[in-house]
């Protein structure tokens, strides 16, 4: 099972990608979790590249954005899943959508087909979006240190950017409810990882 958290910057991801990585570990279920871009040298190395470095272009983002998921699927997330494991992912091809896409303004078209390329036609069983107003995500996050040097770029954006990839990710989980999971991220952090395990429970 492929199981993706997605959101916005300071929605709770990677907070509830750890709880229920944990949860499924301790009912003896081989799980591996892993986090994009990075999860390989190369993921890490583009991670700090994008988010750090001033003057890129659009495109270029997508590229290097493309290429650090098609190393982690090939490296990481493809063979986990023929060896049964349960993996969870802290963004996927949804995050494109949403920050080059909607975000950057970017052809969609373009987009997915990067994205389907990148992919080598694994997708998600469930997408589990934690949304959040840009006004929360923005607060959340300036209460927490950058463990990158430097400005990051998409923190930095305005809230209008930020709008814009909301917009994205609500309008992608509209056009596939059966693969989608929606929570109010402002809700506490038990009611919410109560809220995944009632969706992902019967998925095992």
């Amino acid at each position: 099972m492929f199981i993706v958290f997605e959101g916005i910057d300071g929605a709770g991801k990677s907070t509830q990608a750890r709880a229920l990585s944990r949860r499924l570990t301790r009912l003896e279920r081989l799980v591996l979790l892993v986090h994009e871009p990075g999860g390989t040298p190369l993921g890490e190395t583009v991670r700090r590249w994008v988010k750090t470095r001033q003057g890129l272009s659009s495109l270029a983002e997508l590229f290097l954005f493309s290429a650090a998921r098609a190393q982690l699927v090939t490296e990481v997330i493809q063979p986990a899943l023929s060896d049964g494991k349960i993996v969870i992912a802290d963004r996927y091809v949804a995050s494109t959508v949403a920050y080059q896409g909607y975000g950057r303004g970017m052809d969609l078209t373009l987009i997915k087909q990067a994205n389907r390329v990148a992919a080598a036609g694994i997708t998600p069983d469930l997408t589990i979006l934690l949304d959040v107003t840009p006004e929360v995500g923005t607060e959340r996050k300036s209460a927490r240190p950058n463990p990158l040097s430097g400005a990051d770029n998409f923190d930095t954006a305005p809230l209008d950017f930020h709008r814009r990839v909301r917009q994205g990710y609500l309008e992608q989980a509209e056009s596939d409810p059966a693969r989608w999971l929606v929570l109010d991220a402002t809700a506490p952090r038990a009611r919410l990882s109560r809220e995944i395990w009632a969706k992902v429970q019967p998925l095992l």
